[in-house]
């Protein structure tokens, strides 16, 4: 039976993240027990995190480490907040997550490269917010105002990270992308979301090789320094969540998997108010 392990990564050392069945990773700043990999030492981007978040170790971990690992054990990627489910549920509790999260491979995988998140629609922005963040698209096309088909990966993204933005990433992708990437981001409503992703060796390394070439080149046209905010802070990672879906569904045979969201410190904050 095929073996699995799953890196979760996070900026903040968490003690009940310690007693899940993940391999942890700590990014940022903040001072990490040994129980965490860092990413210190070795070939990395550490410096680029606010940039480019959980991307800092899939790099460290593409130079460093991808190279000792057998080419039929999967490799997964979560982090701190989201995480690979066995079946799909609201997760309530830390208990309930304990149970549900992926501790092994599924047998339905044999037939295939890759495993990715469910997908996220992008459609049925409120007219508001498409006045207030997407009056440029809808002067381009006024249709996207009434039309919610028209409420593409490329919408989405120009009114969350920048207009425009997007469309110049795309220009530095390689030619065998590029025009393919632009369609696809222009003709589907829906995402595989969170750069989480579970696959073998060999994929991987045309994965990060394809990804980080990209991400360089952006670099060059968005540097880091001017961004700010929540919108453009980690534009990288924002540019790899888009590509990761399109790049896995081009290269491999993939399914998808159930995954979760669970947030410790709502859990922490919860006993502080029941406590008062």
């Amino acid at each position: 039976m095929s073996k699995i392990e799953i890196f979760c990564v996070t900026n903040i050392p968490q003690k009940k993240l310690e007693t899940l069945n993940v391999t942890l990773v700590g990014v940022g700043k903040n001072t990490f027990s040994k129980k965490y990999i860092t990413c210190l030492k070795g070939k990395k981007i550490q410096h680029k995190e606010k940039n480019y978040s959980e991307l800092t170790f899939h790099y460290w971990f593409w130079k460093n480490k991808l190279k000792n690992y057998n080419q039929n054990k999967w490799i997964g990627f979560c982090q701190k907040r989201r995480f690979w489910l066995i079946k799909k549920k609201k997760i309530t509790s830390y208990k309930l997550l304990k149970k549900l999260i992926l501790k092994k491979p599924k047998n339905s995988w044999n037939k295939f490269d890759s495993v990715l998140c469910k997908p996220i629609s992008v459609m049925g922005h409120k007219k508001m917010k498409l006045i207030k963040r997407g009056w440029k698209n809808i002067l381009v096309d006024p249709s996207v105002f009434i039309n919610k088909g028209k409420h593409n990966i490329k919408l989405h993204f120009d009114m969350h990270h920048g207009y425009g933005v997007l469309d110049k990433a795309i220009n530095e992708l390689s030619i065998k992308d590029r025009n393919e990437f632009r369609r696809y981001v222009q003709n589907n409503t829906e995402f595989n979301p969170n750069i989480m992703f579970i696959s073998k060796k060999k994929i991987l390394d045309k994965w990060f090789k394809d990804l980080f070439q990209w991400l360089f080149r952006c670099e060059k046209v968005f540097g880091t320094k001017k961004l700010k905010g929540y919108d453009q802070e980690r534009l990288y990672a924002y540019l790899a969540e888009r590509y990761l879906p399109f790049w896995f569904k081009k290269y491999t045979r993939n399914t998808v998997c159930d995954w979760g969201y669970y947030d410790f410190n709502k859990e922490y904050n919860k006993k502080i108010i029941t406590k008062k």
